[in-house]
């Protein structure tokens, strides 16, 4: 990166931006994909990746972490985890689906640094 000067009015024109750009770009999105139908798979796999996530804030999210281990409100650490979240043993998803494809290619841990 060069060296760019910023300053307070910069950086808030470009959170403004980026704020008047969310509904624009997501809109269409909720409107092209609301009348998508889902199966019982698709739900189980959603409800699975819930779970994961909550084992990742409760195991190694800092600030979660840290929150419960210097005895903060429990309720408010942990109010934004999923209210519905599923786990399962050594889950598999179906071989060939959407779901393994996800799971092979992208939710595969990898060294960012």
């Amino acid at each position: 990166m060069g060296n760019v000067e910023r300053n307070w009015e910069d950086i808030f024109a470009f959170v403004q931006s980026c704020g008047q750009a969310f509904l624009p770009a997501y809109l269409p999105i909720v409107e092209w994909r609301q009348q998508t139908e889902y199966s019982d798979r698709q739900r189980h796999f959603q409800l699975y990746r819930r779970g994961r996530y909550v084992e990742f804030n409760l195991v190694y999210d800092r600030g979660t972490v840290f929150g419960l281990q210097t005895k903060g409100r429990t309720e408010s650490i942990l109010m934004s985890l999923p209210p519905l979240a599923r786990w399962e043993y050594c889950y598999e998803p179906e071989a060939g689906s959407p779901e393994a494809e996800l799971t092979e290619v992208f939710l595969q841990p990898r060294d960012w640094v």
